[in-house]
């Protein structure tokens, strides 16, 4: 009797460890599409992606350089001061867009041009995603605006 219950929990306990490592993997599995690494212009120049990557890229918008073209195609380039990376994306941008004005794009690097499938622009004046504050920072290029929090929050 006494055997049969030892048996009986390392059974349980064995089938545990199995379902825990399926449940793992099936989530690892799930979230492989939903994970964006985040690059900043100069590390993308200085290492491309490959074309099948999806990544962010974020930074400002690089004056004189915002195009609109036919239909809904706008092309720019987002720099972070020590390089800059043409960006097309075709769709609405947000109301706050503009040039000088911080964003992030998801998107691939295809051809050396960023195709991006959504466009993120800064919601007030307060206010630059963490990422972009730390790659301006980088490269020497990042200013406090009054009332500015320090470090983008």
């Amino acid at each position: 009797m006494r055997g049969l219950k030892k048996q009986r929990r390392i059974q349980i306990i064995l089938v545990a460890f199995v379902a825990l490592g399926i449940s793992t993997a099936l989530i690892g599995y799930a979230m492989r599409d939903g994970i964006n690494f985040f690059r900043s212009p100069s590390q993308i120049v200085a290492e491309p992606p490959a074309p099948t990557e999806v990544f962010r890229i974020g930074g400002l918008v690089e004056e004189g350089s915002l195009q609109r073209g036919q239909g809904e195609t706008i092309r720019f380039s987002v720099t972070d001061g020590g390089a800059a990376v043409p960006v097309t994306y075709t769709g609405v941008l947000p109301d706050l867009f503009a040039e000088n004005q911080g964003m992030v794009g998801t998107g691939r690097l295809i051809d050396g041009v960023f195709v991006a499938h959504e466009i993120l622009a800064k919601h007030d004046e307060s206010y630059m995603p963490r990422e972009v504050v730390d790659a301006l920072k980088e490269q020497g290029v990042y200013r406090h605006a009054e009332g500015d929090a320090p470090g983008g929050t």
